[in-house]
This record gives structure tokens, C-alpha cells and sequence, in this order.
């Protein structure tokens, strides 16, 4: 699925819905909690704060989905096509970063 597929997913699931997106603020706090969320996990799995016997396991893939989740419905929100923005974002680093590191092989 495409970014531009996703965006189109989450805006008719969204659409549904009479409250429709949420303020930008609210979706940004949205957000952090999800990186909070995503960032309590990374430490539990590869930091020095383990689990408590009783914590069930997380799932590092579903926590970065709640976060593209709340990132789809904030450029949704504000009209910003994220596969646009992305692939601009791909080009730069591409060419800017091209000779950066050793690629593999070398």
C-alpha cells in the first residue's frame, strides 16, 4: 500500500465519524504519547529497564503503526500529500548523503 493509499484508508475510516480529525494539538499529543509508547518498548527490549514479570510482551511493529496512524490523520488533517512529501524527502537524502557512508561491498 502506498502512503497515498493509506492516507485515502484512514480519511474514509475517519469520515465516518460526525468529530472528524482531531485538533492539531490534540493529534500532536496523540503522537507523543504513541513515540512514548514505541520508546518504552525499545527500552524494555534493548535498554536497562526490563519488564516487570507480569508485562506482557509489546509489539514494536504495532506501536510504529499507531504512530504512522496519527501521522496519516495529521497531514489528512492539514491536506499534505505524504507521498509527495516523501519521495521529496527520498531525493534529498539520496543526494545529499550519497558518499556518506561505505556502501556494502566497497
Amino acid at each position: 500500500m502506498s502512503l497515498s493509499e493509506a492516507q485515502q484508508r484512514v480519511d474514509r475510516w475517519i469520515s465516518q465519524f460526525e468529530e472528524g480529525y482531531f485538533h492539531p494539538l490534540t493529534n500532536l499529543a496523540r503522537l507523543t504519547e504513541e513515540v512514548g509508547e514505541l520508546a518504552r518498548e525499545v527500552n524494555h527490549r534493548f535498554g536497562q529497564k526490563t519488564k516487570k514479570p507480569e508485562e506482557p510482551d509489546g509489539d514494536l511493529g504495532m506501536e510504529m503503526a499507531d504512530i504512522l496512524f496519527v501521522l496519516i490523520c495529521m497531514a489528512n488533517r492539514e491536506r499534505i500529500d505524504l507521498q509527495g512529501a516523501f519521495d521529496q524527502m527520498m531525493a534529498k537524502v539520496e543526494q545529499r548523503d550519497a558518499g556518506r557512508w561505505t556502501k556494502k561491498g566497497e
